[in-house]
């Protein structure tokens, strides 16, 4: 059976006695060696979310089973380094801090990839280049279970391409898995197997990219079919004069006829789900020992 680096159920996140629940009712699992593209919009309960995978907050309720801390790594959105240190001062303390596991040569290969200069204090570093010492930080610790809390926000579209390219061969060569948020889908799709969608502090969609992918439609056909539409899971419905566009689940065969069936992109996915808060959560379990679908 596949080991699973993160499993969660019934899991909850609180701030406060009376504050609002960042988190509630979560249950999923990541089976390792996945990439796994976390996605919701902005207060959806990501950050939370990879605060209690990475051990920085405990839930209020519910269960989180994740990787030994000396095997996680985590780079949250505000990437905390000592300013008064050098590139090479920092890399020397997360030698010191994971002496077991230290990688110096992975770690200062992204930051010469950057054409940075290891005598740099980090305070003199722009955005950019102070998230690929974060990340050369966390990647030199040799992780089982990394974890990138919007990791590219701050970089141009060029060293974000570069960075991910690494993070991805990196991913590959070492079976590192990787739980990355982020708001460029495009980035997403082409990097991650694996998705975990947030919305209102839920779970949304979780499962192998590619079947989340494969179990949705979206039907195009006229409005005065719409009820042929009821014995499938019906996501979203758009209407344009007389033309109506759903996003579905099938469950069963429809008419070709009648309808237009076609793909929908990871984008059109997502945003229709987003759209409609009140649609069935789907959840695919690729355990080997139990494959199946739920709604």
């Amino acid at each position: 059976m596949t080991d699973t680096v993160i499993e969660a159920e019934g899991l909850g996140l609180r701030y406060g006695r009376r504050g609002a629940w960042a988190l509630r009712d979560c249950s999923f699992r990541l089976p390792e060696g996945r990439v796994c593209a976390l996605v919701g919009p902005n207060g959806a309960g990501k950050s939370s979310l990879l605060s209690l995978a990475a051990g920085l907050a405990l839930p209020t309720e519910g269960t989180l089973r994740t990787a030994p801390r000396e095997t996680l790594a985590y780079v949250g959105q505000d990437k905390p380094l000592y300013p008064q240190l050098t590139i090479g001062e920092t890399l020397r303390m997360g030698r010191e801090l994971n002496p077991a596991r230290w990688d110096a040569q992975r770690a200062e290969r992204i930051v010469e990839a950057g054409g940075l200069d290891p005598h740099a204090k980090v305070r003199t570093l722009s955005g950019g280049q102070r998230t690929r010492i974060a990340l050369a930080l966390a990647l030199g610790k040799r992780p089982g279970l990394l974890l990138l809390d919007e990791p590219m926000a701050d970089l141009d579209p060029l060293a974000r391409h570069q960075l991910m390219g690494t993070l991805m061969a990196d991913a590959a060569e070492n079976g590192t898995s990787v739980v990355m948020s982020s708001h460029i889908l495009t980035e997403l799709e082409g990097a991650c197997d694996h998705l975990l969608l947030v919305d209102g502090g839920r779970i949304r969609l979780s499962g192998p990219l590619d079947e989340i992918h494969a179990a949705h439609r979206l039907l195009t056909g006229p409005l005065a079919a719409s009820a042929e539409l009821a014995p499938h899971t019906v996501v979203e419905t758009r209407t344009a004069g007389r033309q109506l566009t759903a996003l579905v689940r099938l469950r069963g065969p429809v008419d070709s006829r009648v309808w237009q069936t076609t793909h929908p992109s990871l984008e059109e996915l997502l945003l229709a789900h987003l759209r409609s808060p009140d649609a069935p959560s789907f959840a695919v379990d690729d355990s080997p020992a139990c494959v199946g679908v739920t709604a």
